[in-house]
């Protein structure tokens, strides 16, 4: 059963409210992720908490629990000049900022004239996601993926 500070491999299909496929995780290159350590979204964590190898379940996370809502303030109209001049500035190029002393990411939506318009929310920021998930393995963590919060995946060990 699945709990806190194991190491769960699943697969997973994940789509948005209108049954667009948004990614996948195959079986064969599963996700690793280290239960109780805040690496997946809140929603998928607290969902397949207790379950079993084997296991299948359709979870459906509203955005507050997935990759929260959208967020006005970070939608941003930023003069070119702020960028370097070397630089041609494209849709969907992505750069990070620092914001109040934490880096984001923010994505180029339109540029503008001499306006670059930016969005620094997450992709999926404002979606329901619908997550199919299949847990395939559980392991213990090791002691020193426990330490750094995350899998040390190359490791060799399978289950």
């Amino acid at each position: 059963m699945i709990k806190k500070n194991d190491v769960v491999s699943m697969s997973y299909v994940l789509k948005n409210e209108n049954g667009e496929e948004l990614g996948r995780a195959e079986a064969k290159e599963p996700l690793n992720y280290l239960h109780g350590a805040g690496n997946i979204v809140p929603g998928l964590e607290s969902a397949i908490d207790g379950l079993a190898i084997g296991d299948k379940k359709d979870v459906t996370i509203l955005p507050e629990n997935g990759y929260g809502n959208v967020d006005p303030a970070l939608m941003l109209k930023i003069a070119r000049s702020n960028f370097p001049s070397d630089i041609e500035i494209k849709p969907n190029m992505q750069f990070s900022s620092d914001m109040g002393g934490q880096e984001r990411v923010f994505t180029v939506d339109s540029v503008e004239g001499d306006d670059v318009c930016v969005n620094g929310n997450h992709p999926l920021a404002g979606e329901t996601l619908n997550f199919s998930v299949e847990i395939l393995a559980i392991r213990e963590a090791t002691k020193e993926e426990l330490e750094h919060g995350h899998v040390h995946d190359g490791s060799g060990h399978h289950h």
